[in-house]
């Protein structure tokens, strides 16, 4: 056997993720080892309790509760802990010790990103984090490697694995939200509380993250517009699939150019509609997929598991074997680039085409009436479609929801815009909704993809 030099890794959480990737490096050590040019000795794992129950059964004597004998004297210091304190404290410890450290904590990065990459710098270390955007997905290292030569324009993501989970279900299967929901925290794809993945902050926090790799920029998470998928029901998905599309939480990152020629960004996080044409309609389950449009490249496609514990420890221990051949060859950490300092506009400046469903009153003028005040916002038709959905004549309609005391029918209009700026699309259906004719703005829900 090679007799390699020898490395101390500390590990930082043993959950579902940790527990996998202590087990990894303890099985698969000689291989990893010959990977990376030195030994990787896992010298002990920090938890908050050592006796919890986990997937994996690893040596008692390796957990503790006190992290910072770990930190102190490691070369790679791998955080799986999640959450913000103590997981900043023990980086920062970490870094100004002189290890390098591996991370898959979104939250943490997208939250105090500068700080540490800050304090990675001025010691030389080196922050690895290819686990925390997509779980197993290789997006990291493409931004910020492969394509550092290159102009991204866009990127657009299914990075929540429980949102395409209950948004795939409810389109294949027609099924209600609430009902899929309920199904995901089943199957442990959703926590009990599931506000971070349905409301979008967690697909905000990687959007954070893949826009400041992608733009050079460093991008806080209160620039990030975020929506959830909590207003999206059976109607909208039938009405989606009827006009060709699929329902996708989508984080949109996107380089805009001004008319005078200056350059800024946008990043967001909604539910979209997306041509099923398009490769993000064919994601299914609790997978994601990043789309990258490049200048230079073109179109790039990144697809996989975008969570679960041994998934997500591939990532992690690439990183730890990157980490271990940086210390073999020397020298400085490679720091993030974040010079191009690029404006972040917000969602009011960002212009796509939407698709706007209403109730109207279904009466002679009405569209005349809603097609001039589309105009007068400066929003351009590019489909339309009537649907009578109530008609006193008959008795009859598809919704007994209705107002009882509506005396004409109503109709359920579904209108597909040309590109609009979103401040005049949104002035527009507010003022929409307060003209007269129009019941119900059921929904508005912008395209991408096209």
């Amino acid at each position: 056997m090679t007799d390699y030099r020898r490395l101390r890794v500390a590990l930082l959480g043993a959950g579902a993720v940790g527990s996998q990737v202590a087990d990894l490096l303890l099985r698969h050590g000689s291989e990893l080892a010959d990977r990376a040019g030195a030994t990787l000795e896992l010298v002990g794992i920090a938890v908050r309790d050592v006796d919890a129950q986990r997937d994996v059964e690893l040596p008692r004597e390796l957990f503790t509760t006190d992290a910072e004998p770990l930190i102190v004297g490691s070369d790679i210091v791998i955080e799986l802990m999640g959450g913000i304190e103590p997981a900043r404290a023990h980086l920062l410890q970490a870094i100004n010790s002189g290890a390098d450290v591996v991370t898959a904590n979104k939250a943490l990065l997208a939250t105090h990103g500068s700080e540490i990459f800050d304090a990675a710098d001025q010691v030389g270390a080196q922050v690895y984090y290819e686990a925390a955007a997509a779980g197993a997905i290789p997006i990291i290292r493409p931004l910020r490697d492969s394509l550092a030569g290159d102009r991204v324009q866009r990127i657009m993501g299914i990075v929540n694995g429980t949102t395409n989970y209950i948004l795939d279900r409810m389109d294949t299967e027609g099924a209600e939200f609430t009902d899929v929901l309920a199904d995901a925290q089943a199957l442990g794809y959703a926590e009990a509380d599931p506000t971070a993945d349905v409301e979008g902050y967690d697909a905000a926090q990687k959007a954070a993250i893949l826009a400041s790799l992608a733009f050079h920029t460093t991008v806080p998470l209160e620039a990030v517009h975020r929506e959830g998928i909590t207003g999206i029901d059976k109607a909208m998905m039938d009405a989606a699939r009827h006009a060709g599309y699929v329902i996708k939480l989508l984080a949109v990152c996107e380089r805009l150019t001004g008319a005078d020629g200056a350059e800024s960004i946008s990043v967001r996080v909604y539910p979209a509609l997306v041509s099923r044409a398009h490769p993000l309609a064919s994601v299914h389950g609790a997978n994601n997929a990043v789309f990258v449009q490049a200048e230079a490249a073109g179109n790039l496609m990144f697809y996989g598991a975008g969570a679960g514990g041994v998934q997500t420890a591939s990532a992690v221990l690439g990183d730890v074997v990157s980490a271990a051949r940086r210390h073999i060859a020397g020298g400085v950490g490679v720091g993030e680039s974040t010079r191009a300092n690029l404006p972040i506009v917000e969602i009011g400046r960002v212009t796509t085409s939407y698709q706007i469903t209403l109730e109207v009153d279904d009466e002679p003028g009405v569209l005349a009436k809603i097609a001039g005040i589309l105009s007068e916002g400066r929003v351009s038709i590019a489909t339309l479609e009537q649907t009578v959905i109530h008609d006193p004549s008959t008795s009859s309609g598809t919704e007994s929801s209705l107002r009882d005391d509506n005396l004409g029918g109503v109709a359920r209009l579904v209108i597909g815009t040309h590109k609009a700026l979103e401040q005049d699309l949104s002035e527009t259906v507010d003022r929409l909704a307060a003209s007269g004719v129009v019941e119900r703005v059921v929904s508005v829900l912008r395209v991408e993809g096209d």
